[in-house]
């Protein structure tokens, strides 16, 4: 896991927990001095990007076309993650070269201030930042990134619709743009998950496109799904090294720290309860492991948690890397599991393997019609590609579980070491019942393409014109039209494939 750097309070002269104009210039000043010295270093990766497919280089994204509050249209009643809403939001940066600043930033603990405007309202001084892993450092300059938007980054009243912190998102390695949308709509059938829905996003009066936009995990989700904004919260980050599986590390919170990131305030009380559970997990007789950990921890969610990483093939969850989920504690103390990372979910196989994963990165999409593909990185720290003793890059980093796609096991935790929580709970025949038939539930109900179908085409059809007129996107045009389609690699064709691969499972089978 890696956090991001803490230089806010050397430049922060005023001390009030944001940096002003004069102080980022003296802080970029600072990162780029230090990248220049030591180019392998802390963000030695400029600001370039990766080559792309198959080495070769095109030009870069031509500029989106300019859009006015006065063309779009406003909602007054409609809710922030209403899954019917195509919103824009206008972005205003003081400074025209706010991409590189948002570069330079980028893994470090500043925020850029920019004004917001949604429906005829403006928020002023909101924090920006660009956010993610792979879906940052596998895209080039002027490409879709990740964005995180804090509403109320100065003004701790200030929020959207009651919404505190915005996350929009590129869907990166996800032409179709919907699998976050799509995992986030059944997984909700199941247990609390982040809504996720879609935004237009213009940047100082140009069209960025679209981006999925997914429900911040923090205190005002709590409160709405768990009753209280005081539960301690966890995020367990993608590790490459996938140590996130609730294995027990012993009683020192010291020990924890490296993978599970508190982002409640941190208190001994909290990481008490946090290895209580995984201790729990260990040393409990699988007999009595069920109502050992029933005041503690909610297990028949955790039971839903897995068979939705399963069913539905989470190509960056639980089951491959033991990372890329939540923790969240309710109203009455149990910690339950929440999902976080979703949108490599229906993920066609290919996913995490050994050292570099086992296959490389993906460059975006060239511009429609053109010959060569994917931008080529910056010359100096932006250079493409990993450097001389770095592994291959790929989506699993080193470690995670090989495999995926529509034939992935249903008890392909049981392959991961790393997955303690699913090899602990799965080993109490009951509960493994339980877990089957919640994967055969998902799998009869929507993996059928009769009824996950007119969900994907309501988003699809939502977003279709601005996908088709985005220049910044990082897939052809013609890879989203046909993503719903009877392509190999579509959505229809994985939930068609991977709903027959379960109900004939013999181990689904039996769990009837």
């Amino acid at each position: 896991m890696r956090e991001d750097r803490k230089i806010l309070a050397q430049f922060d002269r005023d001390g009030n927990k944001r940096l002003d104009a004069t102080e980022r210039a003296a802080a970029r000043d600072f990162l780029q001095q230090e990248r220049a010295g030591n180019p392998r270093g802390f963000g030695g990766r400029g600001p370039g990007g990766p080559p792309g497919r198959g080495g070769r280089t095109s030009t870069p994204p031509e500029t989106g076309e300019k859009i006015v509050a006065a063309e779009v249209a406003t909602f007054t009643n409609e809710p922030l993650y209403g899954p019917g809403v195509l919103r824009t939001l206008f972005l205003e940066f003081d400074d025209s070269d706010w991409e590189r600043e948002l570069e330079d930033f980028h893994g470090t603990d500043v925020d850029v201030p920019a004004t917001l405007r949604v429906d005829g309202r403006t928020y002023r001084d909101v924090g920006v930042r660009f956010r993610g892993m792979s879906s940052y450092m596998m895209v080039p300059t002027g490409y879709k990134r990740s964005l995180n938007l804090s509403i109320d980054y100065a003004h701790e009243d200030q929020a959207l619709l009651g919404f505190r912190t915005l996350n929009l998102l590129n869907s990166h390695e996800d032409p179709s743009f919907l699998r976050a949308a799509l995992f986030s709509h059944i997984a909700r059938q199941y247990l609390p998950a982040p809504r996720v829905n879609f935004v237009r996003t213009v940047i100082n009066g140009e069209n960025w496109g679209v981006y999925a936009s997914a429900e911040q995990f923090n205190k005002d989700f709590l409160k709405a799904n768990f009753g209280s904004i005081k539960g301690a919260r966890w995020k367990v980050p993608g590790s490459p090294g996938g140590r996130g599986g609730m294995a027990y590390l012993g009683e020192d919170a010291a020990a924890y720290r490296r993978t599970y990131e508190i982002k409640s305030k941190d208190e001994p009380a909290s990481w008490a309860k946090l290895i209580r559970v995984c201790r729990l997990l260990e040393e409990t007789a699988p007999d009595q492991l069920a109502a050992a950990l029933a005041p503690h921890f909610d297990v028949d969610g955790a039971l839903r948690f897995l068979a939705l990483d399963v069913a539905l093939v989470n190509g960056d969850g639980y089951w491959t890397r033991t990372s890329d989920y939540s923790i969240g504690e309710d109203v009455g103390g149990r910690l339950h599991l929440v999902p976080h990372d979703m949108n490599e979910a229906f993920s066609n196989g290919g996913g995490p393997g050994g050292r570099g994963g086992p296959r490389g990165g993906r460059g975006p999409r060239p511009p429609e019609g053109a010959v060569g593909f994917g931008p080529a990185g910056r010359e100096g720290g932006g250079a493409g590609g990993p450097g001389p003793g770095t592994p291959p890059a790929g989506r699993g980093g080193f470690g995670g579980v090989r495999g995926g796609g529509p034939n992935l096991d249903p008890l392909a935790p049981l392959n991961n070491p790393n997955a303690a929580l699913a090899a602990k709970l799965l080993a109490v025949p009951a509960l493994r019942a339980r877990y089957l038939g919640y994967v055969r539930d998902i799998a009869e109900k929507w993996l059928d393409w009769k009824v996950l179908g007119p969900v994907a085409q309501a988003y699809h059809d939502l977003i279709d014109a601005d996908v088709k007129r985005d220049t910044r996107k990082l897939d052809r045009y013609e890879e989203f039209a046909s993503s719903l389609g009877d392509d190999p690699r579509s959505l229809k064709t994985f939930a068609e494939q991977r709903r027959t691969f379960l109900l004939q499972h013999p181990e689904i089978a039996a769990a009837r």
